[in-house]
């Protein structure tokens, strides 16, 4: 099983730590699995021009790629002006429009104050479903006063992460074995 975390901005440490926690956690609770985290900060990536994924090279094919060939993603993302960054958006662009489906995705969010709680539903969800998402319906949401020192220091905080971990690689067993059982359906 492969399970990809991006980081979807090129600036700040608090998406970073919060993914890189979270991939610290799926490590320990599956070793088995093969587990890449992407933090867009360490790659150029050109914008979306419109041409297929697989035409694009260096950074830009390398983590489009990946994104494809992944059973399931985790992406985190800060909260900027009230909306997603526009490095995750172009992301998005690069890919094909059913590039999420058969994939579980589950949402990680730092923002610096409550306010902007729904900027997951409103404006991810609907871009991540149009992609044929299977979506961990419950996201984490992680304010500043969270993290001190680039740790995450809200216990509450810890056991969302762990718990979105928990049933993202349950969704996965889940619709892998709902495939498979489909698949079986064929005869062939």
């Amino acid at each position: 099983m492969k399970i990809v975390g991006l980081s979807g901005s090129i600036v700040g440490s608090k998406t970073r730590t919060a993914m890189e926690h979270t991939i610290k956690i799926l490590a320990e609770k599956n070793p088995d699995m093969e587990i890449t985290l992407i933090d867009l900060a360490d790659y150029d990536i050109q914008f979306s021009d419109g041409r297929n994924y697989l035409e694009y090279e260096g950074d830009t094919g390398f983590v489009s790629k990946v994104l494809m060939e992944a059973d399931a993603i985790i992406i985190g993302t800060p909260v900027f002006q009230a909306s997603i960054p526009a490095t995750l958006k172009n992301i998005f662009d690069l890919l094909p429009e059913r590039a999420f489906m058969d994939k579980v995705v589950g949402i990680i969010i730092t923002a610096g104050s409550a306010k902007h709680y729904l900027v997951a539903e409103q404006q991810l969800k609907p871009i991540l479903s149009y992609m044929k998402a299977n979506l961990v319906q419950s996201y984490v949401f992680i304010e500043d006063q969270d993290f001190y020192r680039k740790e995450i220091t809200n216990d509450d905080v810890l056991f969302r992460l762990e718990r979105l971990v928990d049933d993202l690689i349950l969704l996965v067993k889940t619709y892998q074995s709902m495939q498979e059982t489909r698949e079986a359906e064929y005869g062939f």
